[in-house]
């Protein structure tokens, strides 16, 4: 396992590690604006199955991936519906992660039974970066057990995870607070599934 320190690297260089693991078939744990998450490459099958024997997550449950630009979203996504733009321009990048119906050539075990998928631009932090320079879709799975505390720094994923992940970008302490708020603009009226970051209060749905 590499452990690459954000305080002690150029950002440059870190990503190009990352995307180094990520192409291999690695698994990055990264920080976001709230906490750390795991990511792999959606399009690698291998890895995605190993990460959810990491978690100790149901294969049924479906992770949340992150993208860089909508031009990877519109790659994977059936429609982006007009409210699904809304809410984009408004909270994008941002802690909003929107379910929408996929391509029927899309295939990945990071989709739901019924064909959904959780995507999101995250806000202002590494993972925004990674995700911009990737240009593919990377999962943003929280870094803990299933049904654990989400890791906030480098002690809580070594203590999860020992030397089962290949790299760690290490941000220091991550700011940590609620996670992302989730919708799903598939249904009419759209549905808040989870509040977090952004408040019901904000959303016009």
């Amino acid at each position: 396992m590499f452990t690459f320190s954000l305080h002690e690297r150029p950002l440059e260089e870190v990503i190009t590690e990352s995307l180094k693991i990520l192409k291999g078939g690695g698994t990055v744990a990264y920080p976001t604006e709230s906490f750390y998450a795991l990511g792999v490459s959606v399009y690698d099958e291998a890895a995605l199955k190993r990460l959810y024997k990491l978690k100790k997550r149901m294969i049924e449950k479906a992770m949340p991936l992150i993208v860089g630009n909508i031009a990877v979203l519109k790659s994977i996504v059936k429609s982006i519906p007009p409210q699904a733009e809304d809410l984009m321009k408004k909270f994008w990048p941002g802690p909003l992660t929107i379910i929408f119906d996929i391509q029927g050539s899309f295939r990945s075990l990071s989709i739901s039974s019924n064909n959904k998928v959780a995507i999101r631009i995250p806000g202002e932090s590494f993972a925004l970066h990674l995700a911009r320079a990737a240009n593919f879709p990377i999962t943003a799975t929280s870094a803990n057990f299933s049904g654990e505390p989400p890791a906030q720094d480098s002690d809580m994923l070594m203590h999860y995870f020992d030397e089962e992940i290949d790299m760690i970008v290490d941000s220091g302490k991550t700011p940590g607070g609620k996670p992302s708020t989730i919708i799903d603009v598939t249904v009419i009226p759209s549905q808040v599934l989870r509040e977090g970051s952004v408040s019901l209060n904000s959303l016009t749905i």
